[in-house]
């Protein structure tokens, strides 16, 4: 009797420190890394940017990492990890060949041999621009071949109509994606609680939705580059977003975050896991919107895969908790936010990019920026792309391994 008693007092004072600890608030420190970190801080500094987090080690160890701001650990009482993945997939093989090209048929004959089609991910954001009758013509060229093409469009829903047709005639399933701007549309009210921010800020999206778009065809992005420190208070409105998108028969992307943003913790908060649930329950309707850009014009992979490639980790944290991975929307795509390097370079770095995007099915998509007017004129350059992005995505394509293995981005380390 003494043993079980001593037993049950044993357990009786674990119980109560696991919820002393459950409720403990931390600070501690901002983590380190290095020299190269300092380097980093500095260039981003000099350009007025946000400085992203660099680690040296992929995948990122511990969730928990100590930042400055006060935070609490919660301390699960129980948690039987998923089971180990299978080894990582091998890499998308690339083909080539002289258009017309029956993709019906190429399809085909990879599904027999246990593999699947991928086309080149990679197109355009627009908005207002001197250059859309352009991008008609790029858009009916890729529809015409039956390549699924992405475009994107701020403010102004026209290429999306047009774009619209093209798939509600070939059913082609092209990704289109609409975002409303200004200050009034790109971020929610932090001040309020985020359900009800979440409802005044759909309200207002709503509200100013294009009419002639169809939003079963179109995505919708609601918000954009939000603040990552307020990871709590975005997943919850996120939650609430998507419910209302979900009851609206709208198809909508969450979040639109920086390049280098967010970090693998943000991702593993015990409410941001319940809304990556979510959206992995609803593929064709709840996506995850991500920037991913250099930020030098001439290496797309600087920092692989900490900036270009960073939707590994959002993987990477789905995998660990047995979450399916969700539709990724790569909302914008490039370099700088006013440069795109000459075709000769920026074909080297698409091929690259469309072939990494091409081992993940769940990603949608990467539109390249800028079509659109101001930012120091990039449109012009950009421009340059439309043709030999046409003429790649029609003589090129992929056979990639259906299936989750775990995730290795040495296997795709640009040269």
């Amino acid at each position: 009797m003494r043993r079980i008693l001593a037993l049950v007092s044993s357990f009786g004072l674990l119980c109560w420190l696991a919820l002393l600890l459950r409720e403990a608030v931390l600070a501690a420190p901002a983590p380190v890394s290095g020299n190269r970190s300092s380097v980093i801080g500095d260039r981003f500094a000099a350009n007025g940017e946000d400085v992203p987090l660099i680690i040296d080690h992929f995948p990122l160890a511990n969730p928990h990492s100590p930042y400055t701001a006060p935070y609490t650990i919660y301390l699960p009482l129980l948690f039987t990890p998923p089971p180990p993945l299978p080894p990582p997939l091998p890499p998308p093989v690339p083909y080539s060949a002289t258009p017309p090209i029956d993709f019906t048929a190429v399809r085909a004959d990879l599904q027999a041999q246990g593999l699947d089609l991928a086309f080149n991910k990679i197109g355009f954001h627009t908005a207002f621009s001197d250059y859309n009758a352009e991008l008609q013509q790029w858009m009916a060229a890729l529809d015409a071949a039956g390549v699924p093409f992405v475009v994107k469009s701020v403010d102004n829903a026209q290429p999306l109509v047009y774009a619209q047709q093209l798939m509600q005639q070939s059913g082609v399933p092209h990704i289109l994606i609409y975002r409303r701007s200004s200050p009034d549309y790109d971020l929610p009210n932090y001040n309020l609680p985020p359900q009800e921010a979440a409802q005044e800020h759909w309200a207002r999206h709503m509200a100013v939705w294009p009419p002639e778009l169809d939003p079963s065809l179109v995505w919708i992005e609601t918000v954009n580059e939000v603040d990552k420190n307020r990871t709590p208070w975005l997943a919850e409105f996120a939650l609430e977003t998507a419910q209302l998108a979900l009851a609206d028969g709208y198809k909508w992307a969450a979040f639109g975050w920086s390049s280098g943003e967010p970090e693998p913790y943000h991702w593993a908060h015990p409410t941001m896991r319940q809304f990556l649930q979510l959206v992995a329950d609803h593929p064709d309707q709840l996506a995850i919107a991500l920037h991913e850009y250099s930020y030098l014009v001439d290496d797309i992979g600087r920092w692989y895969p900490y900036l270009v490639g960073r939707f590994q980790l959002l993987f990477q944290v789905c995998d660990n908790y047995g979450i399916p991975r969700p539709t990724v929307l790569i909302t914008e795509w490039g370099w700088e936010y006013n440069h795109v390097p000459p075709p000769e370079i920026a074909m080297q770095h698409i091929e690259w990019a469309s072939w990494l995007y091409a081992a993940y099915p769940e990603v949608k998509g990467a539109a390249i920026w800028y079509l659109g007017g101001g930012f120091g004129g990039i449109a012009h350059e950009a421009r340059l792309l439309m043709t030999p992005v046409r003429d790649y995505g029609r003589s090129h394509y992929f056979a990639y391994t259906p299936g989750i293995g775990a995730i290795d981005p040495g296997l795709f380390a640009p040269d």
